[in-house]
């Protein structure tokens, strides 16, 4: 790769023209081509307003952007049926169309050049007049989406199962079908330089923290990209610190999470062209929570978010606490399970951390393949390709019954957590808990531990400790942690998300009072 000379300055980037509108109509549809390289979806639609005073309009817009039943209908048809009178001149003329004659509900004037191609460019149709210097942009957004479906990354047994969807505002209107307060707020902002990427900063006013709020559009002003494609764009910038591995900012595919956050005080993030929904603050036992906790019984949800945090642990220490005490602590297995293991390992040539760490590095390989190959074989690979390997490893003697099954447990308790993104984390740091087990045994293991909670300790998102209310510890709030009382006992908002409007409920009222 070539390396820029230290005289040479950068390309300057290629700003969009600020020019104003002119009144030659001509020159500008000429300039709009010629900024938008004469694309062949740009389509242009000349007409004659006013044959005695020749005046003449264009109609603009690009197709697959636009409704075009929309077009034809509402704009095409009513300004070249309904001429304005013929003694009428070209201001009563661009007023009239403006007041009166498009049954449109969204109009905008436009001055400037650049807000014309980005309205252009946004799926609106422009209508210009000449000897004119303003526009008309009419809302016809009409593009093609995937339409609300089943969310297939966090599916429930009970609950709603409908899905955010790549349309910015579908999703916007999803959360409003579910929170009709009056004072949920919708913020607009535009994102990247190039993609100029809509994005809506979702609160509840009076609910949600002010100065969360302020961060999070500080936060969103503060990037400077070419372009925005993914909310996970955004995640990067925002998120603090930015080199833990754990996740700071929360997100999901579920309309019914955003709205129980945004309940909590929470505030929401939602990016065009992503179903994936960003939420914070995010806390670390928000990522061991789901769903459907909150849909069946109090004491059935207790249970399983109390199984989901036992799962977490096998899948962080299993394989490093097998490596321990196997390596160095033989004396902690009972004799006849201790025979049984040194039987099955007395063919095999590697040390228990070799063998793990072989293991453990084939299931990543295959789980990563299950994830990125067609689905109608991607599950089948997956699982004959773990049982024929695991099988075939023990039958060469590269490895022992007992390390197959100690992946596997391990495999499968790292698919219980609700987020995705909080077991990649787990996924890593397995692999040093593993090397300090096979140089230290059990007390590497534990200096392991107590360096990974210093850490998550140390750790905020929007200001809010990350452990919160576990560190610091808030007695009021342990109602939804780790064990969930019943909505009636769920008096409070979460004191770290929200200081105002704190009452939830006032309780289970009982029959005759």
């Amino acid at each position: 790769m070539k390396r820029r000379k230290k005289n040479q300055t950068p390309k300057e980037d290629v700003q969009l023209d600020t020019r104003a509108i002119s009144s030659d109509l001509d020159g500008n549809l000429a300039f709009i081509k010629d900024t938008l390289g004469n694309g062949s979806d740009l389509v242009t639609r000349r007409m004659i307003l006013n044959k005695k005073a020749k005046i003449s309009g264009a109609v603009i817009f690009i197709d697959g952007l636009v409704d075009k039943n929309t077009v034809q209908d509402f704009i095409l048809e009513v300004v070249m049926v309904e001429v304005p009178p013929e003694d009428l001149s070209i201001s009563p003329i661009y007023e009239a169309i403006k007041d009166s004659t498009l049954p449109i509900g969204e109009i905008y004037e436009l001055k400037k050049m650049d807000e014309l191609i980005l309205r252009l460019l946004s799926g609106e149709t422009i209508v210009m007049l000449d000897n004119e210097t303003r526009a008309i942009a009419a809302s016809t957004k009409g593009w093609k989406d995937r339409g609300v479906q089943e969310t297939t990354s966090e599916s429930v047994i009970r609950g709603p199962k409908e899905a955010f969807t790549e349309t910015l505002r579908t999703n916007t209107a999803m959360v409003r079908r579910k929170i009709k307060d009056p004072k949920l707020r919708i913020d607009a902002k535009k994102v990247g330089k190039m993609t100029v990427t809509d994005v809506s900063v979702i609160y509840i006013q009076d609910t949600a923290d002010e100065s969360v709020v302020k961060e999070v559009h500080a936060r969103l002003d503060n990037i400077d990209i070419d372009g925005v494609l993914e909310s996970g764009y955004l995640e990067e910038f925002i998120e603090d610190p930015p080199y833990s591995p754990f996740p700071k900012v929360y997100y999901t595919e579920r309309p019914d999470a955003i709205a129980a956050g945004l309940l909590e005080g929470k505030v929401a993030i939602i990016t065009d062209g992503t179903p994936n929904v960003l939420l914070v603050p995010a806390l670390f036992v928000n990522f061991m929570q789901s769903s459907e906790d909150y849909y069946q019984r109090y004491d059935i949800g207790t249970f399983i978010r109390l199984l989901r945090l036992f799962a977490f642990c096998i899948a962080l220490f299993m394989p490093s606490l097998y490596i321990a005490i196997t390596t160095f602590h033989q004396e902690m297995i009972p004799a006849p399970l201790l025979i049984n293991l040194a039987a099955q390992r007395e063919g095999v040539p590697f040390p228990a951390f070799v063998e793990a760490v072989l293991m453990e590095a084939t299931f990543e390989i295959l789980r990563e393949a299950g994830v990125r190959l067609p689905k109608a074989v991607g599950s089948a690979v997956s699982i004959v390709g773990a049982l024929v390997l695991g099988e075939s490893a023990v039958q060469a003697g590269l490895v022992s019954p007992a390390m197959v099954i100690v992946v596997a447990i391990t495999a499968i308790s790292s698919f219980v957590f609700p987020s995705y993104n909080m077991a990649i984390p787990v996924r890593m740091l397995r692999f040093s808990l593993m090397i300090l087990a096979a140089t230290f045994g059990l007390y590497g293991i534990i200096l392991g531990l107590i360096a990974l909670v210093l850490h998550l300790c140390s750790l905020q998102s929007f200001g809010v400790p990350y452990m919160s209310p576990l560190a610091p510890l808030v007695p009021k709030d342990q109602k939804d942690v780790l064990v969930r009382f019943p909505h009636w006992g769920l008096l409070s908002r979460p004191s770290s998300s929200s200081h105002q409007n704190e009452k939830r409920t006032s309780g289970r009222k009982e029959k005759g009072k």
